[in-house]
This record gives C-alpha cells, structure tokens and sequence, in this order.
C-alpha cells in the first residue's frame, strides 16, 4: 500500500455518514469535514452533557443532523437508504468506562449491537466505499507491560465498556471476513477497518469521570480536583490527532481498498504518555491560582498502564502527531477560558482547527 496523503479537496462533496456528531470527538470530526466542503449526515442520541461542543459551536448549522438510536434498527435501515453514503465514520458509544460499571447492559447495547445494526445496514443497503469502526484503546487484554501495544496483540477487557468495545473489534472483523472479503471485493466494493485511539482531550468535553473536563470543571468552582489514580499511565493527545487518523484511514480505503483494511492504532508519541498526575501539574502550572488536588482511591478496576504502538500508522499511513501534549493542554484551556469569557464558540472551535492543520 502507498501512504495516504490527507486531502482536503478530497472530501470535497463526498457524502458521509457520521455517527455520534453530537458527541466530544464527533463535534470535532463533523465541523473538521464541514469546512472541507463534505456533505455530513449525522446520527447520534441528543447531546449527553449540558453544556455540549454539539450546542456551543454550532454543529448542527453544516450537517444534516438526525437525532436517534443505534439500536433502532429500522431507523438506520431506513437512514442509510435514504442517504446513501459513501463513507461511514463510526463514532457513536458510550464511552465511559465507569458508566460501563453503572449501566453494562445499556453499554453492551448502544456499543455491540449498535455497531451491529450500523454493519447490517450498511451490508443490506450497498454503496459504502470506506467504513472506519472507531473502539478505543482499551480493547486490548492489558498485562500491565511496559512495553506499548499492537495491533496484533490480544483483545480482551476487563470492565464491561473495555469487553463491548472489544466485542466491537470482533464484530467488525466477523463482517470483513464474511461479508466484505478481499476476494469479492470487485463485487462488494467495501474496505472496511477498525481504529484504536488513546485517551483524548480538547476544548467542549464536558464528560463526567473524565480527567481533564472534572480537573476544569473543579477549579473553575474554585475546589481542588480528586484524583481516583494519579499513578495510572494513560497515552495522551488532542481529540484532533486520532481524528486525522481516522480521515487518513478512510481516504485511504476509498482510494486503495482492503490494503488499508483491518485495526489501526493513532496514540501519541511515547514521551507524551504519561501519568495522570504528571497531567494535572501541568495544568496547574497555566491555571492561575489552581486549588490543587486530593487523591481518592477507587474500588473499580481501571487499567494502571496502557501505551500504544502507532508505527503501523506512522510507516503505512504516513500519519504522524502534530501536537505535543503541553500543546495539547494549552490549547485545552484556551477554550475553555474562551467559553467562559462568552466567545463564539464556533468560530473558536474552528480556529483551533484550522491552526492544528497548519492554516493560521
């Protein structure tokens, strides 16, 4: 396979399908593919914060916006239909690993059998080019190495939200080998892939049990933050960076096909994986007057040490990070401070793109 070089004249016209844009990453993504001209049809659940990136930047003003449930099945049906995509950016989850311990059925759900339906509609209806399956890091059998992951490694999961993304990665294969095979390919036309990203941070998370978004959530009321694991090592970086990976991944299999197929790591360079208190001082040290931290230990297991390997990515692809994590932090808090001070959180969001890609 040749690298992809990410083209924004590409995605040009290109009809989208994507899932979850009333979500922290998938706000990102779909204002991303808005301002390169894609047309987006968004379906996801109503935002699931108050306030949300979907509501504060506008979101919905370029996207063709519907509002349902994965797990409805003839919605999607009819949705995929309707639309006619050529490219499927699978985002929707829930994607909280504590939330997995409160609700593991309803996690199982929107994450298994929601990718299920999405794949099924997707095979029934015809037309897809590209599908990226986004899971998450956390879909590997964690040993607690020291040494990073890689594609090849075992899945496995030890808390519901990590076993149904996992499930996710199966499923997802499971449609490749049966139903998209590279030897029909000719007859199907579907490269199909998977992506694995690390711990994300950026401007409009507002997620509970998410480091960063309780760490400014906390000091903005002028508390000190409570830390559950301040010693677990997590892999790093902006939303924007695996994003781009997923744009990359999907360009290239519309352009080359099954030779960019199967699973696919975007995590942070391994001098940004780091531990999570190592995150809060440096957060601290551009937050004035920061009330600090306590630590709290928790009685739910979470993985102490996860790292990815992305040379699969960076050889093959040829995606590489742009950002490190002090830039990552900082670019955090300048939108948050921005929300606060009542800016237009569009125009905010979108400048913090256009800078990430190297247009301001």
């Amino acid at each position: 396979m040749e690298t992809v070089e990410l083209n924004p004249a590409f995605w040009r016209g290109k009809r989208v399908l994507l899932t979850g844009h009333t979500g922290f990453k998938g706000g990102w993504l779909a204002l991303w593919l808005q301002s390169w001209g894609a047309q987006v049809t968004g379906f996801a659940l109503e935002p699931s914060t108050e306030p949300s990136l979907f509501e504060l930047a506008r979101v919905d003003e370029g996207v063709d916006s519907r509002i349902g449930d994965l797990r409805d099945m003839p919605a999607l049906l009819a949705l995929v239909a309707e639309t006619k995509p050529e490219i499927v950016l699978h985002l929707a989850a829930q994607p909280l690993v504590r939330e997995g311990y409160r609700d593991p059925l309803g996690t199982y759900a929107s994450n298994v059998m929601g990718t299920l339906h999405l794949l099924e509609a997707v095979r029934q209806v015809g037309g897809v080019r590209a599908c990226v399956v986004v899971t998450t890091d956390k879909v590997y059998a964690n040993n607690e190495w020291a040494w990073p992951y890689r594609e090849s490694e075992a899945l496995g999961g030890h808390d519901p939200y990590s076993s149904s993304k996992a499930c996710c990665e199966l499923v997802a294969q499971s449609f490749a080998a049966s139903y998209f095979p590279v030897s029909r390919y000719a007859e199907h036309g579907l490269a199909l892939a998977t992506a694995r990203a690390g711990n994300v941070l950026g401007g409009g998370d507002f997620s509970a049990d998410r480091l960063v978004p309780d760490v400014l959530a906390a000091w903005s009321r002028g508390e000190p933050v409570t830390l559950r694991y301040p010693q677990a090592v997590r892999p790093w970086q902006h939303a924007l960076e695996p994003l781009a990976g997923y744009l990359q991944l999907a360009q290239g299999l519309y352009e080359q096909g099954p030779a960019v197929a199967g699973p696919w790591n975007f995590g942070p360079i391994d001098a940004d994986t780091c531990n999570v208190g190592d995150v809060v001082a440096r957060l601290a040290a551009r937050w004035p007057q920061a009330p600090g931290l306590q630590v709290e230990q928790s009685e739910l297991h979470e993985a102490g040490l996860l790292r990815l390997d992305s040379s699969r990515a960076r050889q093959l692809l040829g995606w590489q990070p742009r950002w490190s994590l002090d830039d990552c932090l900082q670019q955090t808090l300048d939108w948050h401070l921005a929300w606060q001070r009542g800016e237009d959180m569009r125009a905010v969001t979108l400048a913090q793109l256009a800078s990430y890609w190297g247009q301001a």
